[in-house]
């Protein structure tokens, strides 16, 4: 690291591994904290194989009242949600998984009337309502591959669920020199399952260094454990809760170990 970066991160290089269109926002809050950071996009969006056919038409008939509540589970979801929309008033209810997934909502004008304490599908579960009356359709607007748990515990819950892909997780070209630079990092940050997963895919046939992992909610840090990383998880479940777990991480890496207790 170079003196003209100072910052509590300095010295550290730490790996972000979110799509470029995502990526800014997480590795400008690092490198202003003073760390090396190593941008290596592990899935990059596409539109859905039907070019969105499927989800214009799913917002056509929530505008026409045929849905109580649109839920999206990502920024990228509730993007395409917001384009779909184009201006036109949805009478039901939005629920987004966490305060950064309503922002594009939010920004083009709708209300979000859920976005649950804990950013995780489980946490919008826990506090999404019952059913009421005939009110029962929920559109779920989502990655074409996503965890079963939503759909299947809204469904659970008593409401009527039509899952449909707003975009899909792809895996993108790799400069093979930003890739050894990532594998001799200190931290690599992941944002979802699939960033653990994509990463890991990387290095097809060879052990990958087991660096440290910091990871944005307990789904990623799960996934993270399981391909071996020592992991900080961050609280809240946000970019600025996962920068502030890259700071703990690094304060605690900094930490003198205690002496031995029989040392004069």
């Amino acid at each position: 690291m170079t003196a003209d970066r100072p910052g509590p991160l300095a010295g550290c290089t730490v790996v972000v591994t979110r799509a470029t269109d995502q990526a800014g926002s997480l590795a400008d809050a690092l490198r202003a904290r003073g760390a090396e950071v190593v941008e290596l996009p592990v899935i990059a969006m596409a539109e859905p194989t039907d070019g969105g056919v499927a989800l214009a038409e799913a917002l056509d008939r929530a505008v026409a009242g045929g849905y109580d509540w649109i839920v999206v589970t990502s920024p990228n979801g509730a993007r395409r949600v917001a384009g779909g929309l184009d201006g036109c008033a949805f009478a039901g209810r939005i629920a987004a998984v966490g305060p950064r997934t309503a922002a594009p909502l939010v920004d083009a004008g709708h209300v979000v009337d859920l976005v649950p304490t804990r950013a995780v599908s489980e946490g919008l579960l826990a506090e999404f309502p019952a059913p009421d009356g005939d009110r029962s359709r929920v559109l779920l607007a989502r990655a074409e591959v996503a965890r079963a748990v939503l759909p299947e515990g809204l469904r659970a819950g008593g409401w009527e669920v039509d899952v449909v892909t707003a975009y899909r997780n792809v895996a993108p070209d790799v400069d093979a020199e930003v890739l050894a630079i990532a594998a001799r990092a200190d931290l690599v940050t992941f944002t979802s399952e699939s960033t653990v997963h994509r990463y890991h895919d990387l290095f097809p046939g060879a052990v990958v260094p087991p660096v440290e992992a910091a990871c944005i909610g307990p789904i990623s840090a799960a996934a993270a454990r399981q391909a071996g990383h020592e992991v900080v998880e961050a609280e809240p479940h946000s970019v600025d809760g996962l920068v502030a777990a890259v700071g703990a991480w690094a304060a605690d890496r900094r930490r003198p170990a205690p002496e031995d207790a029989g040392s004069p």
